[in-house]
Parts: C-alpha cells; sequence; structure tokens
C-alpha cells in the first residue's frame, strides 16, 4: 500500500532527522517524533491487518492523530531551533502527502460501505 510505504519513509526521515537534536530532547522531542511518526505507518498496518473495512477506517484515522501529533511535534522543534527549516519544510511535505492520501482512502473505504 503507497499510504503505508510513504509513512514508513516519513519515520525512518524522522529518525534520521532526530539523530542530530540534543542529548537533553533525547526523553523529550527526539522520543515523542520518534513515537508519533512511528506510529502512523504502525496504525494504518494495523488496521488494513484486521481486514475489517470498518476497522481499517478507526485505524486510519488514529494513523490520522498522529501524523497530526508529529506535526506538532516538528513545529516546535522549528520553532526551537533544533530542525533546520528545509529539513522541517520536507517533513512537513511529507505529512501533508500522507495526510492527503489517507483522507482519500478514508473516503473511498466508506463508499464501498
Amino acid at each position: 500500500m503507497k499510504v503505508w510505504q510513504q509513512a514508513i519513509e516519513l519515520a525512518v526521515q524522522c529518525y534520521r532527522c532526530t539523530e542530530d537534536f540534543p542529548k537533553s530532547e533525547l526523553y523529550g522531542l527526539t522520543s515523542q517524533i520518534r513515537r508519533a511518526s512511528t506510529s502512523v505507518a504502525a496504525n494504518i498496518a494495523e488496521g488494513h491487518g484486521r481486514e475489517n473495512t470498518g476497522s481499517f477506517v478507526q485505524f486510519l484515522r488514529i494513523a490520522q492523530g498522529s501524523l497530526k501529533e508529529l506535526e506538532t511535534h516538528l513545529i516546535i522543534a522549528r520553532r526551537v531551533d533544533t530542525i533546520p527549516g528545509q529539513e522541517f519544510q520536507s517533513l512537513i511535505d511529507q505529512c501533508d502527502e500522507i495526510g492527503k492520501m489517507m483522507r482519500s482512502l478514508i473516503r473511498s473505504l466508506q463508499e464501498k460501505t
């Protein structure tokens, strides 16, 4: 599934990005960004694995929430100068694209039921 593949790539990019965060952020923004980014892909996979459209939609909505949480953490990291502007924008653009894909998938699944 393309949205899952994109979510995996986003999580990988988030892990790479946070490698350069200050050690004082290990249990703060570093942990929060990594947790939220992996949650997006994990919830897409879990919902798909349930093989039930209603459950899949529910897990996609949870993934959307994790995506918004991730965006919030990224904005905070940018405002405290932990992420360079170009890297921040790339991650936000990926979030936007994944969000669009999930909204489209949810609409498509709901139309089938």
